[in-house]
């Protein structure tokens, strides 16, 4: 027999949610495409969908994840803080531990015997 463990993980502050998966992707995406209506696109999800996840994350950060530049001759843009960057990587660092930590638990469903 195979078993897995499922799980996901997220950071809430106040009871809201300041990244999870989702955010994190659309975090990583603006960061790619230097543009929150880009970043939408390419993960298939609304620009308001988009908007409203990075406005709630940055409401429950202690700064802002991102800074929009508008537009004119150069065009607008959306770009990550260093503390959004911060963020990501921390986020991917407790994300890629709690994986290690429950295969290792795993571990001990598959040695038991009946």
């Amino acid at each position: 027999m195979s078993y897995k463990i499922k799980s996901r993980i997220w950071i809430e502050f106040e009871d809201k949610v300041l990244l999870g998966e989702g955010r994190v992707k659309l975090l990583k995406a603006i960061e790619k495409t230097g543009s929150l209506s880009k970043a939408a696109k390419s993960l298939n999800i609304s620009y308001k969908k988009a908007w409203d996840l990075i406005d709630s994350a940055n409401k429950s950060a202690e700064g802002p994840l991102t800074i929009t530049n508008t537009g004119g001759k150069d065009g607008g843009g959306t770009q990550l803080t260093h503390y959004g960057k911060s963020l990501i990587l921390a986020f991917d660092s407790i994300n890629k531990n709690c994986w290690a930590f429950l295969d290792d638990q795993l571990e001990k469903i598959k040695t038991l015997k009946c």
